[in-house]
């Protein structure tokens, strides 16, 4: 999976976080890499936690918490 998180408020605003890893949704806790980012975010590494809180599993719907550590 591969996922950008955007920062359109605030200090960061304009800047971004890039998210890229196996993300098996079945698990209910599982750790992804921050691969880097742009502007502020620039070459920052880090890791991400996801945490799935609900699911359906008819609809393929998701509620899922994202813990977020960047090193820049």
């Amino acid at each position: 999976m591969s996922m950008s998180f955007v920062f359109v408020d605030g200090p960061y605003n304009g800047s971004s976080i890039s998210l890229l890893g196996n993300n098996r949704a079945m698990n209910p806790v599982r750790e992804m890499p921050i691969v880097g980012g742009t502007g502020f975010f620039r070459l920052a590494p880090g890791y991400a936690v996801a945490q799935t809180h609900w699911m359906d599993f008819k609809t393929g719907d998701a509620i899922v918490g994202y813990n977020v550590t960047v090193v820049h």
